[in-house]
This record gives C-alpha cells, structure tokens and sequence, in this order.
C-alpha cells in the first residue's frame, strides 16, 4: 500500500478557516441554517467547522450528525449487513438553509441517502454540501459540492484518507492511497 499525502495539517487548516469563511459569506450569522455531518466521517469534519465557526462569530451554530445505513441504495446488495451509526439532530430543520458536510465526495451515493434520510427531521428551504476533497471524475449522481477544500484526480483502485489527531495520529493529514497490485 502506497500513501501519498495531498494535504498536510497546515494546509488542512487553511482549508477549514476558508471553508468557514465562505460560509460566513453566504449564511452570515446563521440564524436560519444548521450543519449537519454525515455519518460516519462527516461528523469529524462537522465538529471541526462549527468549532472554527464559533471562533470565529463568537456564537455556535446548531450542528448534528446523520446515518445513512438503511436509505442507501446498496443497503441489500452487500453480503454483510452494514452496521448503523448514531443520528443526533436536537433541532429542526424544517425552513432551515443545511449544510451537508461529508470529508470525501466520491460517487455521491452517499449524498443522495442523506438527502432522505434528513427529510425525517423536516422540509429544508435549501441544502448545500462541504466536502473537504471532491474526487473527480467518479460520480454516479449529479450532485456536486457547494463548497470544496480541494480537488483531487484519482483512480478509481485509490482511496482518500482524511486523518485527524488523535490517539493514532499525531496530526491531521490527507492521504491518497494506492493498493499495491500483487
């Protein structure tokens, strides 16, 4: 396996305060909009956001995270039953401008679950999508980001890998990775 790093912990937090910023751009105080990351990935990258966020604005902006298990279109199709992860969405979002956040986009297939998955929780007057990397050239849906870290060309035998710090990283990275061929 050969990981290549596309995105180093310093350029990672660049990326996340223009992300911020842009948001603060177009949501302005956030009265009227709430985050929600998808599980299980996007959680990560939507706690990261709303803690820039609230660094930045001095306020915090209601975020959640949802599951997607039993709304993806693959969910029968897999010999092993996929196992479900947590919702926590304390608010409405009923009229509510959403913020999809997710740390890859690759199909979008995911994307498309969690746009009937959150319908549970109300009818949305508009919903946008962060990505911290959007590999291109690999969608299956027309669903493309509203706001982008960054843009990687990639195989479709390769992988993005967003880590962040913790008890088995030492610091936040993105990877690209390439299964050796044996």
């Amino acid at each position: 396996m050969q990981k290549r790093l596309i995105v180093n912990h310093q350029l990672l937090e660049i990326m996340v305060m223009r992300l911020c910023h842009q948001l603060i751009e177009n949501h302005g105080d956030f009265s009227d909009s709430v985050i929600i990351g998808l599980q299980p990935r996007g959680r990560q990258v939507a706690q990261r956001i709303q803690s820039t966020l609230a660094t930045i604005l001095g306020t915090t902006v209601p975020t959640g995270y949802l599951d997607t298990t039993f709304h993806r279109d693959d969910f029968r199709r897999r010999e092993t039953p996929l196992a479900a992860n947590a919702t926590k969405i304390d608010f409405l979002i009923e009229g509510k401008k959403v913020i999809l956040v997710d740390d890859v986009l690759y199909t979008g297939r995911s994307v498309r679950a969690a746009m009937d998955a959150m319908i549970a929780f109300g009818r949305p007057a508009n919903v946008e999508l962060l990505v911290l990397i959007d590999r291109l050239y690999s969608r299956h849906l027309p669903i493309e980001p509203t706001y982008v870290g960054r843009r990687v060309n990639s195989l479709q035998s390769q992988r993005v890998l967003v880590e962040w710090e913790g008890p088995e990283t030492q610091e936040d990275n993105i990877w690209l990775v390439t299964k050796n061929e044996e």
